[in-house]
């Protein structure tokens, strides 16, 4: 990190965010099936049908990975598809839904309008896509970022008022939603930041606090509005790898901010309304959005 990054961070107030909620303890177990066969008295058939059946969840896993990881919805490639492969795998073995997490945020707006829709369609989609070659199909859970939201100076009456649209228009398509604020609060010391100079890069700072001039109106300046933002994602992070350790993470930002995602998780870089488009519907206009190709102002990346 830059001595100028460094200065920043030392001048910023502490983070109250963490000391806020570290009142509860967050108790996550999560038992995974061995493919492996420890019996001594299993015969070698026995051993062949297992070894087929993790070769046949193998094959599954891959057809289901090609059903979504298509340039119509990825704006890059995944950050570990290996990985995301496992994930898939592990719930293929159990025949559950292939389970897939993202954060949801907020913007100027106190109502849900046609770019939320759109959004939760092209999400719709993917998870159709996703049916038509596993027929336990995609559980989809949106993470309502009211924390984000409480940072950038929205009241806790707009917020609701928002996050209750969403929950609304998530249901109606089947997907789940729960606030990722109660979440941290559940984690207790799970959720303590890595030091902020091990974590991020003076080019992540730059785009946060380029952000922050247009979207934070809390307490303080946009240099420590973004400085602020990072630790809690930084917090946040962590809290959301170990409350969902089997989930693919979505995201509608690119690999330059990867430092913000779980690092324990896949991660599916994604457009966010419809191909071409990468910019988050909470902060488009509540009017129609065209269909524009180039709408991706943010790191488009295409197949080489």
């Amino acid at each position: 990190m830059s001595s100028g990054i460094a200065s920043i961070a030392g001048n910023s107030a502490t983070l109250s965010f963490k000391q806020k909620h570290e009142t509860h303890a967050l108790v996550v177990s999560c038992e995974k099936a061995s493919p492996c066969n420890d019996n001594p008295e299993s015969s070698s058939g026995d051993q062949f049908k297992e070894r087929k059946r993790v070769e046949k969840n193998d094959s599954s896993a891959e057809k289901i990975l090609r059903s979504f990881n298509t340039w119509a919805f990825k704006r890059e490639q995944p950050s570990d598809q290996q990985l995301m492969l496992r994930v898939i795998a592990v719930a293929v073995a159990a025949q559950a839904p292939i389970p897939f997490v993202l954060y949801w945020g907020k913007g100027p707006r106190h109502e849900a309008a046609l770019p939320e829709a759109q959004c939760l369609d092209f999400l719709a989609t993917l998870a159709s896509r996703v049916k038509s070659v596993y027929a336990p199909g995609a559980a989809i859970k949106l993470l309502l970022t009211d924390t984000h939201a409480e940072l950038n100076g929205h009241c806790r009456q707009d917020i609701e008022r928002y996050f209750d649209d969403i929950k609304s228009a998530a249901k109606q398509r089947g997907f789940d939603t729960c606030w990722l604020g109660q979440l941290v609060k559940a984690a207790g010391n799970v959720g303590i930041a890595a030091p902020l100079e091990e974590a991020i890069t003076a080019e992540m700072l730059s785009s946060l606090i380029v952000s922050a001039h247009k979207w934070y109106h809390g307490a303080g300046t946009p240099q420590e509005g973004a400085l602020t933002y990072l630790r809690m994602n930084l917090i946040e992070q962590r809290v959301v790898e170990r409350a969902f350790p089997e989930s693919i993470f979505i995201t509608f930002n690119g690999s330059d901010l990867r430092g913000l995602f779980p690092t324990q998780l896949p991660i599916f870089y994604m457009y966010s309304l419809r191909r071409g488009m990468g910019v988050k519907p909470w902060f488009l206009p509540a009017e129609s959005v065209k269909c524009d190709a180039n709408a991706d102002q943010t790191n488009p990346v295409r197949p080489n």
